[in-house]
C-alpha cells in the first residue's frame, strides 16, 4: 500500500468510524456489532501506524468518544476520561504485558482485575462530602450534566461519612441489570416502542433522559472503578486501596475485583470469566486490566487516547452479523405466535446459532427487517439470541418483508389458524402487538394451563405441578385441563416416581377441587385478561359459567371495571368451540359451574378508590386489603368510575389533574380512615 492508496482507505475508514460513534454514542442505535466496529478500528490503527505523518487531531483514533448532546449542560472534566486499549487475544494481552515492563524498566509490579461492564462511564464529583455533579464522559474532556438523573440511582451515594478529602472525583460505569433490561424490552414491545440494542444502549438512554423521573422508573445500578482525582488530603497510593479506601466511604465497588501478583493469574481471571459471564447479573464484554501502582501509572503515562498501564482484555464477540434466510412462527406457552429468524448458521460467543428472538411482527416492521437481509445477532444474558436489526447498507433489493398471517394455514371459512394446533382461530387483541392462538387445547399451551389451573390461586390441585403436568402430558394421560377428572388412581400410580399413597392424594385433592367457588374455576381457565379480580367481578355479574359464556361483548362491558379489551379477550375464549368443550368435561367431571350468590350489606360496596401519595396509617397493600374487605374495589388510575381519590403525603400530580378534570371526590388520609370506620 503506497501513501495515495493510505490515505484514501484512511478517509473511508474514518468517515466510517465516526458514522458508527454517531450511531452508537449519541443515538444509542447502533448498526454494527462491537466487533466490527473493533476490527474497523484496528485496521485505521494500522495503517496509521504504518504511515503516522497521516494521523490528524480528528482521526477517530485521538478521539475519546463523541461530543455531548446540546440539550444537557455540558462538564468540563479537570482530568480526561481515557479509553481503553484492547486485547483480543492471550498473545495480545501478554505482547502488553511485555511493553509495560519494558517501559516502566522493572517486572515487580502486580495489576488489579476488574470486570468490563457494558454501561455508560459517569465522572462524579463530591465537595465536602455531597455530591454535587455527575457527567458522561463525552469526548473525554468535555461531558454531559446527568446531574439530577444519576441522584435517582440508589447506589449512587448522596452524601458520604468518613475521612473523605474536600473535593474529589469518583469514575463508574451505570448499568441496567440483565434481568431489569429484558423487562424493559418487553414493556417496551408491548407498548409499540422500539426496543433497546443491549444492556449499554438501555442504561445510556436511560441515564440521557432530560426528564429525570423517566430515569427514576429504570432499575439502573452503578459500581465505582477508580479515583479521579482528590484535593486536600492524602489517598492511598495504589489502585487496590484506592478502591478498599472507597468503599470505605461508601461507594460501590465490584466484588468480583482482585488483586494479582503476575500476568499469568491475570490470564487465569480471564479464563474463569469467559465461561463464567453468563452467569452474572450484567453484561460484562471482557476484562480491565490495570498496573496496582499508581505512581506507576503515572511514570507509563498516556499514549494518543489510551492508558499505557491499563488494557481492555475483550471476551470473544456476543454479536455477530450473518444472514437472515427466512422467518418461522412458534406458538408460546400462553398461546402467543412468535416470529422467530431462521439463520445462516454464525458463531457468537463461541456457540454456533442457527435461530433467534424476533419479539413480533410490529417490531419486525419498526426494525424494518426483511427476509433475506444481513442482520446483527445478538446473544441475551440468558443465551436466547436475538435479532437487533438489520444492516440496510449491505441490500440487494431482493428481500422480502414478512407478514405473520401470510405464513398460517386458513379453516374451512378462511381464517388464520394456529400453525401448532390448526384449529384455533388466530386473534390479534385491539391494541396490543402480539397474535393468540385461542384454543384453550392447543398442545403448545397444555402445560402451562394445566399448571396455571391446578396453582393455589386456582383450583388449589396439590400436588399437581409443573412435573407432574408435563409427565401427564408426555404418557398421553391428559390434553387439557377438563381431563384431568378422568384419572384414575390406578394411572398415576403406574407413572415414574409415583406410588399408591401420591396418586391416592392427588386423586383427592382433584376432588376437593370441584367445589370451590366460581370465581376461581373462571379465573383458573386462563382467558387472557382476566385476573383473580376480574374473576370476581365476572362471577358476582352473571352468577353461573354458562350465563358468561354466553354473554356478548356489549353485555361484559356493563360489568364495572371491564373494557373492551378485556370483554373482547372474554367473548373471543367462549367463541372457540375446544374452549366449550373442555367447560363441558368440567360439568360432566361435576364441577362446579355456579353459585348462589348473596347480596352482602357492606359499608364500602359500590365504591372504587384510587391511593395517591404515601399513607401514615397503611403501606397501600393494607390500604387496599382493608377496602376490599369492606366491600369497595381499588385501582391504581383515576377513571370515570372512581369514586375517591384518598390524597397521601407527597402526592402525584397526575393522579390529582386526572381526578379534578373528571369531577373525582379527593379526601385526606384522615376522611379516608372515617369511611373504614362506617
Amino acid at each position: 500500500m503506497n501513501v495515495d492508496e493510505a490515505k484514501k482507505r484512511i478517509e473511508q475508514l474514518r468517515a466510517e468510524i465516526n458514522y458508527h460513534n454517531y450511531r452508537y454514542y449519541v443515538l444509542d442505535s447502533p448498526e454494527i456489532s462491537d466487533a466490527e466496529y473493533d476490527r474497523l478500528m484496528r485496521e485505521l490503527r494500522g495503517i496509521e501506524e504504518q504511515f503516522p505523518e497521516l494521523v490528524t487531531p480528528d482521526s477517530p483514533t485521538q478521539r475519546i468518544g463523541a461530543a455531548p448532546v446540546a440539550a444537557f449542560g455540558v462538564v468540563e472534566h479537570p482530568l480526561p476520561l481515557l479509553s481503553l486499549g484492547n486485547a483480543f487475544s492471550r498473545d495480545e494481552l501478554f505482547d502488553w504485558y511485555r511493553r509495560t515492563v519494558k517501559l516502566a524498566g522493572t517486572s515487580g509490579f502486580d495489576f488489579v482485575c476488574e470486570h468490563k461492564i457494558d454501561g455508560l462511564a459517569v465522572a462524579l464529583t463530591y465537595v465536602d462530602g455531597r455530591f454535587t455533579t455527575g457527567a458522561t464522559r463525552g469526548d473525554g474532556y468535555r461531558g454531559e450534566d446527568i446531574t439530577q438523573n444519576l441522584k435517582t440511582i440508589r447506589s449512587v451515594p448522596l452524601s458520604l461519612a468518613g475521612d473523605f478529602p474536600p473535593r474529589f472525583e469518583v469514575r463508574g460505569e451505570v448499568y441496567l441489570p440483565r434481568s431489569a433490561f429484558h423487562r424493559l424490552n418487553q414493556e417496551r414491545a408491548d407498548q409499540g416502542l422500539p426496543l433497546f440494542a443491549n444492556p449499554r444502549n438501555a442504561a445510556a438512554g436511560s441515564v440521557r433522559q432530560l426528564d429525570p423521573r423517566i430515569t427514576a422508573r429504570r432499575p439502573l445500578d452503578v459500581y465505582i472503578y477508580m479515583l479521579g482525582y482528590a484535593e486536600g488530603r492524602a489517598v492511598p497510593s495504589t489502585h487496590w486501596d484506592r478502591m478498599e479506601y472507597l468503599k470505605g466511604l461508601g461507594f460501590k465497588v465490584n466484588p468480583h475485583n482482585r488483586l494479582l501478583p503476575g500476568i499469568e493469574q491475570v490470564a487465569e481471571y480471564y479464563r474463569t470469566w469467559e465461561e463464567g459471564r453468563e452467569g452474572l447479573p450484567y453484561e460484562a464484554d471482557g476484562v480491565v486490566v490495570k498496573v496496582n501502582q499508581i505512581e506507576l501509572q503515572e511514570r507509563l503515562g498516556v499514549v494518543g487516547r489510551e492508558p499505557r498501564w491499563a488494557i481492555a482484555y475483550k471476551f470473544p464477540a456476543i454479536q455477530a452479523t450473518t444472514r437472515l434466510l427466512d422467518i418461522g412462527i412458534s406458538v408460546g406457552r400462553t398461546g402467543t405466535l412468535n416470529p422467530y429468524a431462521i439463520l445462516e448458521p454464525v458463531a457468537v460467543g463461541g456457540v454456533t446459532i442457527r435461530q433467534a428472538a424476533l419479539h413480533n411482527e410490529d417490531d419486525i416492521r419498526r426494525k424494518d427487517i426483511r427476509i433475506g437481509d444481513t442482520v446483527i445477532v445478538q446473544r441475551a444474558g440468558d443465551v436466547i439470541p436475538e435479532v437487533v436489526g438489520p444492516v440496510v447498507s449491505k441490500r440487494t433489493g431482493g428481500e422480502r418483508e414478512f407478514r405473520l398471517l401470510d405464513k398460517l394455514p386458513r379453516n374451512d371459512r378462511g381464517k388464520p389458524v394456529c400453525p401448532r394446533c390448526e384449529r384455533g382461530e388466530v386473534v390479534r387483541p385491539e391494541g396490543e402487538v402480539m397474535y393468540y392462538c385461542s384454543n384453550a387445547a392447543c398442545p403448545a399451551q397444555a402445560h402451562e394451563r394445566i399448571q396455571h389451573f391446578a396453582s393455589r390461586g386456582g383450583m388449589d390441585i396439590r400436588g399437581a405441578g409443573e412435573a407432574l403436568s408435563a409427565l401427564l402430558l408426555r404418557e398421553g394421560l391428559v390434553r387439557d385441563v377438563g381431563d384431568l377428572y378422568s384419572l384414575k388412581k390406578e394411572q398415576l400410580a403406574d407413572l415414574e416416581r409415583m406410588g399408591e399413597k401420591s396418586a391416592a392424594n392427588i386423586i383427592n385433592a382433584i376432588e376437593q377441587s370441584k367445589g370451590r367457588p366460581l370465581a376461581r374455576l373462571i379465573f383458573s381457565l386462563g382467558i387472557r385478561h382476566v385476573g383473580s379480580e376480574t374473576a370476581e367481578l365476572l362471577a358476582e355479574h352473571f352468577g353461573s359459567l354458562d350465563s358468561l359464556s354466553r354473554a356478548s361483548q356489549q353485555e361484559l362491558m356493563t360489568v364495572p371495571s371491564i373494557g373492551p379489551k378485556i370483554a373482547e379477550s372474554i367473548a373471543a375464549f367462549f367463541q372457540q368451540p375446544e374452549n366449550l368443550a373442555i367447560i363441558e368435561k368440567l360439568r360432566q367431571a361435576g364441577v362446579r359451574t355456579s353459585e348462589e350468590r348473596e347480596v352482602k350489606a357492606l359499608p364500602l360496596a359500590g365504591a372504587e378508590f384510587v391511593i395517591t401519595g404515601a399513607l401514615k396509617a397503611f403501606t397501600r397493600p393494607e390500604a387496599e386489603a382493608r377496602i376490599k374487605e369492606l366491600g369497595g374495589t381499588f385501582k391504581e388510575n383515576v377513571t370515570r368510575k372512581t369514586t375517591y381519590l384518598v390524597a397521601g403525603a407527597d402526592p402525584g400530580g397526575s393522579k390529582l389533574n386526572r381526578a379534578r378534570e373528571l369531577g373525582i371526590r379527593q379526601i385526606t388520609e384522615d376522611e379516608f380512615l372515617e369511611l373504614l370506620k362506617a
